[in-house]
């Protein structure tokens, strides 16, 4: 196998490797700025008088799919599993997967638990205290010089 000598000792493959690192990083820079762009979005349609909940909705998928293409990137390239055969390649992406369902699930079981707290599950009935008055005590008798026998 031959490898081109450059000037400084550098071969091919060493360009080609930096090459490949500065692309993910103008990849990674671009869908990074494209996230913080719809966090943006999302912050001033959240600020207007009307929010619209189904376009914000909409938005934050958008931003998990991105988040989620900038980790199985940074997965394929900086741990080097691009180059791996696909056996290898699901071995590690499957579980990443079940880290979003556990996320998804622990954010929906404390949605639930909340919600539950604060209605008390509806496991009490509300009893309506009767309302008890209270009367005033007596006042003290005047005080008179009579004795009585």
């Amino acid at each position: 196998m031959s490898v081109e000598q450059t000037h400084l000792g550098t071969t091919s493959t060493d360009i080609a490797h930096v090459k490949r690192i500065w692309k993910a990083f103008w990849i990674l820079l671009i869908l990074t700025i494209l996230e913080l762009g719809l966090g943006l979005t999302i912050y001033n349609i959240d600020l207007g008088a009307n929010p619209n909940e189904s376009l914000v909705l909409i938005l934050k998928g958008v931003i998990c799919i991105f988040t989620l293409a900038k980790a199985f990137y940074i997965i394929s390239i900086f741990m080097h599993l691009g180059d791996e055969v696909r056996t290898m390649v699901m071995t590690v992406a499957v579980p990443s997967l079940l880290f979003v369902w556990f996320i998804i699930a622990f954010i929906a079981d404390g949605s639930s638990f909340r919600h539950l707290r604060n209605t008390d599950a509806g496991i009490r009935t509300y009893v309506e205290q009767p309302q008890q008055f209270h009367h005033p005590a007596p006042e003290p008798a005047e005080k008179s010089d009579k004795k009585l026998d």
